[in-house]
């Protein structure tokens, strides 16, 4: 398809017009406060993945509201007994779940202690899931899908509980003996991108430990825009819902504006590396560049960041490619 976003040159300078609630730290501190009160309760069990290279961990954890979620730890079977390894802390695509054993180990093969959190509700497309979502109502008005579960309030809406998890899941990765807790990575791409980016901004001032953010054509960004120009994907469900519930804009933005990732890059602090594809119409590069030109805006000192741009590449962005520059941003960043 052709270029239907802005040009590369406006996306260097592109600004969201979002702003943001002024209770907006006060939400997610309340939010992070609740979910604290629950023990995390994590546990790893070893799996046999059949792998040689690689020992695998089947993870439980506490997130929002004391729920389980699944994940995966792979570790690489020849590291050194007593090391402690840096840990990448990866976030799963919108519909898809943490998949089979040994179905993604890549982080691990290179060395790092591979964490892999599971989305609640989620796991329906893609690869498998096995984390139910046991806070969601029956009774919500809601499109099919997972966007507009519980959007009539701040606090009922599906990526409070996400946002929640994938925080907890960086807590989670650090209570494990061979991980360093000093040096956690985090990344994902499109809904995993968004959860990275959440989760880091969560964890500023709130929880030390993450050194580097890496999020692929992020999803959850710069809603309003998104709503507008997304022609697939997850967001046309809350254009699809709103095409019915005709009054309903104005209070949906104001729902959406506490998880907008816009807002929670602002205050995140670790280095970036983002990417963006330029014919991406599911998460228009207009509402990555939107992120990712707010990114530590709030921080006391700014961290460096850094974007790849795929011009000619739709949602799948750069894949391989990305992931060899995501190999030696963290090789370089760890060296350093």
């Amino acid at each position: 398809m052709p270029l239907f976003d802005l040009p590369p040159e406006q996306l260097r300078s592109y600004e969201s017009a979002l702003e943001e609630p002024t209770d907006f730290d006060e939400f997610w501190d309340a939010t992070i406060a609740e979910a604290r009160e629950f023990a995390l309760g994590v546990s790893f069990s070893p799996v046999d993945n059949l792998l040689s290279v690689i020992d695998s961990f089947d993870v439980s954890f506490n997130g929002f509201g004391g729920a389980r979620i699944k994940g995966w730890l792979h570790l690489p079977a020849n590291r050194t007994p007593g090391q402690k390894l840096p840990v990448v802390v990866q976030y799963i695509g919108y519909s898809g779940g943490r998949g089979l054993v040994q179905q993604d180990t890549a982080w691990a093969q290179a060395g790092y202690a591979h964490f892999i959190m599971d989305t609640r509700g989620q796991g329906y497309g893609g690869l498998l899931g096995d984390t139910a979502d046991p806070h969601a109502s029956a009774g919500d008005v809601a499109h099919p899908g997972l966007m507009t579960r519980g959007i009539g309030r701040r606090e009922d809406y599906y990526y409070r509980r996400a946002y929640v998890d994938a925080f907890r899941a960086i807590e989670a990765a650090q209570t494990h003996s061979e991980v360093d807790e000093h040096q956690i990575i985090l990344t994902g791409i499109s809904q995993g991108g968004g959860l990275t980016i959440a989760a880091a901004g969560l964890a500023a001032g709130r929880l030390n430990g993450v050194i580097a953010v890496m999020p692929d054509v992020p999803f959850l960004q710069d809603f309003p825009r998104s709503i507008d120009i997304a022609a697939r994907g997850p967001y046309p469900e809350i254009a699809a819902f709103l095409k019915r519930h005709r009054h309903d804009y104005e209070p949906i933005l104001e729902v959406l504006n506490y998880y907008d990732g816009v807002h929670l890059a602002r205050r995140c602090t670790a280095p970036a590396l983002y990417s963006a594809a330029g014919q991406d119409d599911i998460c228009p590069p207009s509402t990555v560049y939107g992120s990712f030109n707010a990114y530590g805006a709030a921080a006391a000192e700014q961290p460096a960041k850094d974007i790849e741009y795929y011009r000619f590449n739709n949602h799948e962005g750069g894949q391989e490619h990305q992931w060899i520059k995501q190999l030696h941003y963290v090789a370089d960043l760890l060296a350093g």
